[in-house]
């Protein structure tokens, strides 16, 4: 999507703001169903993302599989749970909250140190044909994250599609025991 400078930057930091909240809410939320919608939106949002990068094919297949079939997948899975648990919740924060939330700011942290730090100019994106070139690559794993995106492409998405229909087999076998 060719948008205008200025009006890309506010979208993106619009995307952006409602991704970070949603995934906080993902994390934070005691109810699994709110927690699900949450990843919902993360999900949608990270389309949006696909769709000003130009990638129109790969937003379409996010929603698809990601929001169309798996976070479906996983509300249906929340809502066979035993809710009643989770209406009675008399305490805010326990001790593995406080070390989920240590780690996950740790993590955060270090990612946001590490990004501006690392070296990427291995890989040259040319504007003819969105083509990835690959030319002197530091690490092996820059190689399988091209080969990945462009040459096995089909086959990484026909595995998702097998897990999947797996993951749905699993919990149609559960509920008839």
């Amino acid at each position: 999507m060719d948008l205008p400078g200025s009006i890309h930057n506010i979208v993106v930091v619009f995307l952006g703001s409602v991704l970070i909240f949603g995934g906080l809410g993902v994390v934070l939320f005691t109810n699994p169903i709110y927690s699900a919608f949450s990843l919902g939106l993360v999900l949608v949002c990270i389309s949006l993302f696909y769709i000003l990068s130009n990638s129109y094919f790969i937003a379409a297949a996010q929603l698809l599989i990601y929001v169309g079939a798996i976070n479906v997948l996983i509300i249906f899975a929340v809502m066979f749970i035993n809710g009643s648990e989770y209406s009675n919740v008399s305490h805010l924060w326990t001790l593995g909250d406080g070390v989920t939330s240590l780690v996950c700011t740790s993590i955060f942290f270090s990612l946001i140190i590490t990004i501006p730090d690392t070296s990427w100019y291995g890989i040259l994106w040319t504007t003819r044909s969105n083509q990835i070139l690959e030319q002197d690559l530091i690490s092996y794993v820059q190689q399988i994250g091209i080969h990945l995106s462009t040459d096995f492409y089909l086959p990484f998405e026909l595995i998702s599609i097998i897990l999947l229909v797996s993951l749905i087999g699993a919990i149609t076998m559960a509920r008839q025991s």
